[in-house]
């Protein structure tokens, strides 16, 4: 089988070149020019008996058979990637740990602020953070625990229920103060939006449907790409926005945010563990995942 497959120097010249989406910057990480890249691919291609680039596009895409080289070069090189920082932290007696992939909103505002909770009764173990702008995270190599917000039905790991999700309007206090002598309702508020592709995250237009609530709003309001923007824009003062348990929930109990008014929606979808089947170190990932659900379980999670 080894004599089939090409020189491992190859295939790390292939992924470099797609994971920076060009030939100049693949030549500056590997450190060499950019001819010797352009020459490893033709090697590559000419190892396979096939064509793994197509050159007729600016940039170059992928052919059939270039995508499946890709997904199992970016797979088995991150493994190994992984392999080689277990074997560091073994010759250097670190503990094992465990991976976590969430959204850098769960990161920010639920996930790190509890971690010295897992640390104090693990001392010997830690948890790496992994956070995505989009979508679920998924349990690709080297995660081995993903936190997502979804109906639950996923079959590539061992699914637990975190906790079901509310959704309430806050933003500062003294807006919230300036809102309430106003009449209390968003009709003049400015709304913060966050525009994301994942259906899921609910929008100002279907909260204010569900909660039977008239359209709100000055017609502009602002607009982010993620809930950490959109948080720190309601802490200044900026607006008002659509506040998840898991974003804004501390931030209200700390008294940082404060309802815009009283109108709980709670969706459908709610949060869970992930857990890899055959995770790298068993351990941690079963004391990551018992201390992620007792964390979870406390009244005020």
């Amino acid at each position: 089988m080894s004599r089939a497959l090409p020189p491992l120097r190859l295939l790390t010249v292939f992924e470099a070149v797609l994971r920076h989406g060009g030939v100049r910057p693949a030549s500056a990480e590997l450190n060499v020019s950019q001819p010797a890249v352009s020459q490893a691919l033709r090697q590559l291609e000419a190892h396979l008996g096939a064509t793994l680039l197509d050159r007729s596009t600016r940039p170059a895409g992928l052919t059939e058979a270039g995508r499946l080289l890709h997904r199992a070069t970016a797979e088995g090189l991150g493994l190994i990637a992984e392999a080689i920082e277990d074997i560091e932290r073994l010759n250097a007696g670190v503990g094992p740990s465990a991976t976590v992939a969430c959204s850098v909103g769960f990161a920010t505002y639920w996930l790190m602020p509890r971690l010295a909770g897992f640390y104090d009764r693990n001392p010997d173990m830690a948890i790496n953070v992994m956070t995505t702008q989009q979508g679920a995270p998924g349990l690709t190599a080297g995660v081995d625990i993903a936190i997502r917000y979804g109906d639950g039905k996923w079959n590539d790991g061992v699914v637990t229920h975190l906790f079901d999700e509310r959704i309430d309007p806050v933003c500062s206090p003294a807006l919230a103060a300036r809102l309430a002598e106003a009449g209390g309702g968003l009709e003049a508020a400015t709304l913060i939006h966050v525009n994301v592709e994942d259906g899921r995250w609910t929008p100002w237009g279907a909260y204010l449907r569900r909660a039977g609530l008239p359209a709100a709003g000055r017609r502009q309001g602002l607009h982010f790409t993620n809930y950490v923007q959109a948080t720190q824009a309601a802490l200044a003062g900026q607006g008002v926005m659509l506040g998840w348990r898991s974003i804004t929930g501390d931030l209200v109990r700390e008294g940082r945010l404060d309802y815009a008014m009283d109108a709980t929606v709670v969706p459908e979808d709610a949060f869970y563990l992930v857990a890899a089947d055959r995770p790298r170190s068993p351990a941690a990932v079963a004391a990551a995942t018992a201390w992620l659900a007792g964390e979870a379980a406390r009244p005020e999670a």
